[in-house]
């Protein structure tokens, strides 16, 4: 057997056993003094919380150069299945911390396995979240995941239950928790300044159409169907791993009612509290593409009926056009200008509309009740960065701005309102049980994704 086969034998080998403590000790780097990583006086090496990323491409890094600067932290592993993708994120790693320590792998169980990584970043494809999230927490990490979560709402209670039952600290990646003015905009509805909070207006961008259908042979640097992962397995087609089309194709992605949606959908439950709770009726319309690839929804009005008397009305908004003339003029008159996604909360005493880098009051006099002492008792979770709220819960377990019981139901609502579009009927939503009653279709929809052989939840 010549050495490069006894190479990759001893790689499946080790990726099979799942290799022992002390193996895992002697083949991986031990953490770095700060001062190699030039951090004098920083966090001591003993106590840095070592960070591994699970897809390490656009998203991936953007969320990368968050975790660079932190002191507590230090990134030591990326995985990618793209070669180039993890050549470019390492490249990047390397440059903040001035070495070549940082390790690359094509298979995330490879950097799993390292007993000196404590979270794990995960910015995979859409249809890969729970998977990875899963792995991770099963195998003691914490996570921070990137929005939105599962492709199924069976797939978001394993990694919920799995994340309770294991007390792993959990970080969704629904940043604009993080974001004052959002906040703000919570806790001004949550201390009853709107009076009673009647009707929430929610929008994001849809999803685009198109997709080349032309059959193209993969990247050679791609592990194609390590890429497909528990997807159906389908033929290679022009730029399919591209994030402008798997986006929006089913088999991957619930498409931008999610993947943009969850934005404004986490603010609205996140104002909203218990009223956005228990059972709701849900219909609405939606289009979708007629021809080419992608198949997620380009267009959708939804309306959720609370039992609480609550209402929210969920749309989306035109790649091109004009903005207010989609979402209907009375908005316009009554916000001013709108942006291509955001919240609006209105109340019996006023309204609020909150967008990234903008929230408007009605009256304008509310924005300042949060310097006034003793009119905003009622707190939420104070989180000026999303990766630092999420490395200070590593170290003191406790909760995230953004825990799994929230990330569970704000993903359900797109679920849920991406079944209504799809099956075109009024539907009964339990969110208790979470469950659609009396309509075992719909229900099942909801519910049950089909994963391709050997992978499971």
């Amino acid at each position: 057997m010549n050495r490069n086969n006894q190479s990759e034998l001893t790689r499946r080998q080790f990726i099979q056993s799942n290799l022992t403590a002390a193996l895992a000790a002697a083949v991986f780097p031990a953490i770095i003094p700060a001062s190699a990583l030039g951090q004098d006086g920083a966090t001591a090496p003993s106590e840095r919380i070592v960070v591994g990323c699970i897809g390490a491409g656009n998203r991936g890094q953007d969320v990368l150069g968050g975790f660079l600067p932190q002191k507590s932290c230090q990134v030591m592993a990326l995985c990618d299945v793209k070669q180039d993708v993890r050549a470019g994120a390492k490249a990047m790693v390397d440059k903040h911390y001035q070495n070549q320590d940082c390790q690359t792998y094509g298979d995330f169980r490879e950097l799993l396995v390292r007993k000196d990584i404590d979270a794990v970043l995960i910015a995979s494809t859409d249809h890969w979240h729970v998977l990875h999230a899963l792995a991770a927490v099963r195998a003691d990490k914490d996570v921070y995941v990137e929005k939105p979560l599962g492709l199924s709402l069976d797939q978001d209670q394993a990694l919920r239950r799995e994340v309770q039952a294991r007390k792993r600290v959990f970080q969704f990646g629904t940043q604009q928790r993080s974001d004052k003015n959002f906040r703000l905009a919570c806790e001004l509805i949550r201390n009853g300044h709107l009076g009673k909070l009647k009707h929430i207006n929610l929008w994001a961008p849809g999803s685009t159409a198109g997709g080349s259908t032309k059959v193209a042979p993969p990247p050679p640097p791609l592990d194609y169907t390590f890429w497909l992962g528990p997807a159906p397995y389908r033929e290679h087609t022009e730029n399919l791993t591209a994030n402008s089309n798997w986006w929006y194709i089913s088999d991957f992605a619930l498409g931008f009612i999610a993947g943009w949606g969850i934005h404004p959908v986490d603010i609205a439950l996140w104002g909203a509290g218990d009223l956005a709770t228990g059972m709701v009726e849900v219909e609405g319309k939606g289009e979708f593409p007629k021809e080419g690839l992608h198949d997620t929804a380009t267009n959708w009005d939804i309306d959720w009926k609370y039992a609480s008397g609550l209402t929210m009305k969920f749309t989306s908004t035109p790649a091109k056009g004009n903005m207010n003339k989609q979402l209907g003029e009375d908005w316009g008159k009554k916000y001013g200008k709108i942006g291509g996604h955001g919240t609006a909360f209105e109340g019996t005493d006023g309204w609020i509309l909150v967008d990234r880098g903008n929230i408007v009051t009605h009256p304008a006099s509310l924005v300042e009740l949060e310097t006034e002492p003793g009119r905003l008792p009622k707190k939420l979770i104070h989180s000026p960065d999303h990766v630092g709220n999420f490395l200070d819960a590593v170290k003191t377990r406790q909760p995230t701005v953004s825990p799994i019981e929230s990330a569970v139901q704000s993903d359900a609502f797109c679920h849920v309102s991406d079944v209504a579009i799809r099956v075109q009927r009024k539907l009964r939503y339990d969110g208790t049980a979470e469950r659609i009653v009396d309509d075992e279709a719909a229900n099942k929809r909801l519910h049950v994704r089909p994963l391709r052989a050997p992978w499971k939840v």
